[in-house]
């Protein structure tokens, strides 16, 4: 594939609870581009500001959470002109809002476990067990399954800390599954066996903790089923470059949409560069087919 660019940068770490694995993604990135013969300056952003060293053509973003997924930094670019990886601003901005992301979903008729939003003082109307988790944090951060009414008031008040809404989910029992996009390749479906069958922050992020199956041991019919519902979900975000689309299938097959990870990680552990592996796609060339796409948009 004939390259782009030649120099350009990697945005990392960021002002967000996620800046450790930022890193790690990003410290990845930078090398699998090292390999593939780019130029790579490593731009580990502290706060808001974003200072691209003179000569960077594009900047590959392995921001998560705050200021990188949020549309944020995505407008701070496209305002500079500097031509960067994934999706754009508003688009962004939904899949990380996951209320925003749960009404779009609603709206289009794509299957998503039922759902209410709640503030401090709002009674929840859904029965047991349910998922609680803050609108706008990832990583699992502040994510809570509640089997036992005694555990709910912590669980909420958790999710609640992070930014004062929670986004309530009817908790669906069977398969964890996730299907990562790649500009318009749909890559094999994974599916995800956790410890206690909860994927927290300990369960993604270290390693031999949580078992990977790839390709997910599911019928032919449910993978393309899966397959055709995660590229329509990334379609109707507007998610663009490179994308991940989490799912739960229940005993019965049926697949329902949790959510969709604009800048899914990039770690030793991550998901995304597992699927491409099992696609054939090696880790530098993954990295370098999502840096050809680059734009300003």
């Amino acid at each position: 594939m004939k390259r782009k660019f030649h120099k350009v940068g990697v945005l990392m770490g960021g002002p967000s609870a996620e800046r450790p694995v930022s890193l790690r993604s990003g410290a990845a990135v930078a090398n699998g581009l090292r390999a593939c013969g780019y130029e790579v300056v490593e731009i580990d952003l502290e706060t808001e500001e974003v200072n691209i060293p003179s000569g960077v053509e594009a900047v590959f973003i392995a921001l998560h959470g705050t200021f990188g997924e949020d549309g944020k930094v995505q407008a701070v670019l496209c305002e500079r002109g500097i031509p960067y990886t994934g999706a754009g601003a508003e688009a962004s901005r939904v899949c990380f809002d996951k209320c925003l992301t749960k009404k779009m979903l609603d709206h289009s008729k794509v299957p998503t476990p039922e759902y209410e939003i709640l503030r401090k003082g709002d009674r929840r109307t859904l029965s047991l067990p349910v998922v609680v988790k803050p609108p706008r944090q990832g990583s699992s951060i502040g994510v809570h399954i509640v089997f036992e009414e005694s555990k709910w008031d912590s669980a909420l008040a958790d999710a609640l800390s992070h930014d004062g809404e929670a986004l309530v989910e009817s908790f669906i029992a069977g398969a964890e599954l996730t299907v990562g996009i790649v500009g318009d390749t749909v890559l094999p479906v994974i599916e995800i066996r956790a410890p206690q069958g909860f994927y927290d922050y300990d369960a993604k992020y270290t390693k031999g903790k949580t078992e990977y199956l790839v390709p997910a041991p599911i019928s032919a019919g449910s993978e393309k089923n899966c397959r055709e519902l995660a590229l329509k979900t990334y379609n109707l975000l507007g998610c663009r470059d490179l994308g991940r689309v989490d799912f739960r299938m229940d005993s019965e097959g049926r697949l329902f949409v949790l959510e969709v990870n604009s800048i899914p990680g990039f770690t030793e552990t991550s998901l995304l560069p597992k699927a491409a592996r099992a696609a054939g796609i090696e880790f530098p060339a993954l990295c370098d087919r999502i840096m050809n796409m680059a734009s300003v948009h």
